[in-house]
């Protein structure tokens, strides 16, 4: 075979190179799939590959008006990539700029999420019992970007302590939608689109609306706590959960969150209330 008789003829050191190039290209498409993870790219790209797909299928079939549109396209479409991928090329040459391209980090990833329940049910629970107005998002696959640009960026640790101040009445960040990216508070004071559904209850606020409006254009999770009467609500996938218990939004952010079940265990944090109570 010819591709055996090219590799026999290379030299120990020729080969070593090739492998380490091979090994090299795989190493930075590897980062560019996790810079992008977690991004509407990820969305985007899946439509690329839809596009190509339909070009094999015309040419097999012949379709000849059907292929000149998908070949059109895809000749356009490297000029289009730029244009559509522009927030994440950004992102990742500001990150080559910072050297944290090819940075990694580890963490013990189940005290991390026990730690992120606690410190979001904490602050919901204080801020429900005082009628605290809270709006707080939780970016998963689809990215949200485009909103925390519209707020002030904070990248800060996910603490019960910061949550509440940051929605205390009257102070500068209160008004506006808290961000959690990559499980951290990202940016707050934020502006998320509100829902245009005519099935909404006409006695939910902006708060809820807006919730429901990002659940509608992302996969991300949404909590609210109402100003006027302190209920626990959560958005997700486009669904409003209204008027939860403490127990019952523990268990559903868990679930959605990071696909636990925990409708059999109680948290540390629950653990800790029912301790100091007695």
């Amino acid at each position: 075979m010819p591709f055996l008789e090219n590799i026999s003829n290379l030299t120990p050191l020729e080969l070593i190179i090739n492998i380490a190039d091979i090994l090299l290209v795989w190493f930075v498409l590897y980062k560019l799939i996790t810079i992008i993870k977690g991004t509407k790219a990820v969305q985007l790209l899946k439509g690329i590959f839809v596009i190509i797909i339909a070009q094999l299928i015309t040419q097999a079939l012949n379709l000849q008006t059907l292929g000149w549109i998908m070949q059109e396209v895809l000749n356009w479409g490297f000029l289009a990539i730029i244009i559509i991928f522009q927030p994440e090329l950004r992102r990742a040459l500001e990150q080559l700029g910072r050297g944290k391209l090819f940075s990694s980090s580890t963490l013990n990833e189940e005290s991390e999420r026990n730690r992120l329940i606690e410190a979001m049910t904490k602050s919901v629970s204080y801020m429900a019992k005082r009628r605290i107005g809270a709006l707080v998002s939780i970016e998963r696959e689809t990215g949200l970007s485009e909103y925390i640009e519209t707020g002030i960026p904070l990248n800060s640790d996910i603490t019960s302590e910061l949550m509440i101040n940051l929605f205390i009445p009257n102070t500068p960040l209160h008004d506006g939608a808290v961000i959690v990216q990559k499980n951290r508070i990202a940016a707050a004071a934020c502006y998320l689109p509100l829902s245009e559904s005519p099935f909404i209850s006409k006695e939910l606020g902006t708060r809820h609306r807006a919730a429901l409006g990002i659940s509608e254009v992302t996969d991300a999770i949404t909590i609210v706590v109402s100003e006027e009467t302190g209920a626990i609500s959560l958005t997700a996938n486009g669904d409003l959960h209204r008027n939860l218990s403490l127990e019952d939004f523990e268990v559903k952010l868990r679930r959605i969150w990071f696909g636990e079940q925990q409708q059999n265990q109680t948290s540390s944090w629950w653990n800790w209330r029912g301790n100091k109570n007695g």
